[in-house]
């Protein structure tokens, strides 16, 4: 059986074009998505139509990218109908894996979808090398402790430094450090009487602010 499949992204677009084309080219049941992104996950049509075909059937397309946008995953999801058994067929590209024609283009698509992993591979790699090289942290940092959410509420509450300098001298973003601090409050192991000390309880203030937090982010 030849099943065809259609995808807009937004429901302003119009299917009509595709399944007229899809019913031109004798597609016995068609399928679609409507407001859709190209991510198999979120395509139910997709899904439909994949489960319908059997060894000997055909899945039509009106063109390439309505099918997926990533040429590493429309590869995968091609091979995957050939090992099946089943055909591939793009009206728009005239690709049709039945014939050795359309198989041609085929293995060329899977040679650049290769050549493409392999690139994003290396950009990859070569990047976390200059990170590292350049002495930055990789991956997430550890959460703060107590202790250290209670000296940047000192700083913040008490010296009238902004949550923006208090996360610069840790070395964290502005929105991690309120997250911690509110998941503190909110347990209950950091309150507002806690954050109001006084200045010789705090050893950030007492010490020299901008010198121990280059320690305290030693230990992050």
């Amino acid at each position: 059986m030849i099943v065809g499949y259609a995808r807009v992204s937004t429901h302003e677009q119009n299917l009509k074009l595709q399944l007229r084309a899809l019913e031109a080219s004798g597609c016995a049941a068609i399928f679609s998505d409507q407001g859709a992104s190209g991510k198999l996950a979120t395509r139910p049509g997709l899904s439909q139509a994949l489960e319908g075909l059997e060894p000997g059937g055909k899945l039509v397309v009106w063109r390439l990218d309505r099918l997926g946008r990533s040429l590493v995953n429309l590869v995968r999801l091609l091979d995957d109908l050939g090992q099946r058994g089943i055909g591939f067929q793009s009206i728009t590209e005239h690709i049709d894996t039945s014939s050795s024609g359309g198989r041609l283009v085929f293995h060329m698509m899977a040679a650049l979808a290769e050549f493409e992993h392999n690139l994003i591979s290396e950009r990859t790699r070569a990047g976390v090398a200059a990170a590292r090289a350049e002495g930055k942290r990789l991956g997430r940092l550890p959460s703060l402790s107590l202790t250290q959410c209670r000296q940047a509420c000192h700083l913040r509450d008490l010296h009238a430094w902004s949550t923006r300098q208090v996360a610069e001298q840790l070395g964290i973003h502005r929105r991690t450090l309120l997250r911690h601090i509110a998941k503190a409050q909110q347990s209950g192991q950091l309150s507002y009487k806690d954050e109001l000390v006084s200045h010789a309880d705090c050893p950030v203030c007492a010490s020299g602010a901008i010198p121990y937090f280059s320690d305290l982010r030693d230990h992050l």
